[in-house]
């Protein structure tokens, strides 16, 4: 590799601010936050809006947001049964 031209990858935490799930991975974003982890080492913090904890897919909490009737319109022109 040629020295200079690649971002500094380092160790990270990602935080969930919905349901403060926190997880330490690696990643070449930087922040000028930083959390004391379980390790007793600091590391930059990255807040995240939605993570494996609080996403509907893997929570299992799937429902369909269905605002001003959209889904209906579309069933009725498309002929999409329920």
């Amino acid at each position: 590799m040629k020295a200079g031209i690649h971002p500094d990858y380092r160790d990270v935490i990602f935080q969930d601010v919905t349901t403060d799930f926190q997880f330490l991975t690696r990643s070449t974003l930087g922040s000028k936050e930083t959390i004391k982890w379980e390790d007793g080492n600091e590391y930059p913090l990255i807040k995240v809006d939605i993570s494996s904890a609080s996403h509907p897919f893997y929570t299992g909490k799937h429902k369909i947001v269905d605002t001003s009737g959209r889904v209906d319109k579309f069933r009725k022109r498309y002929g999409a049964q329920k």
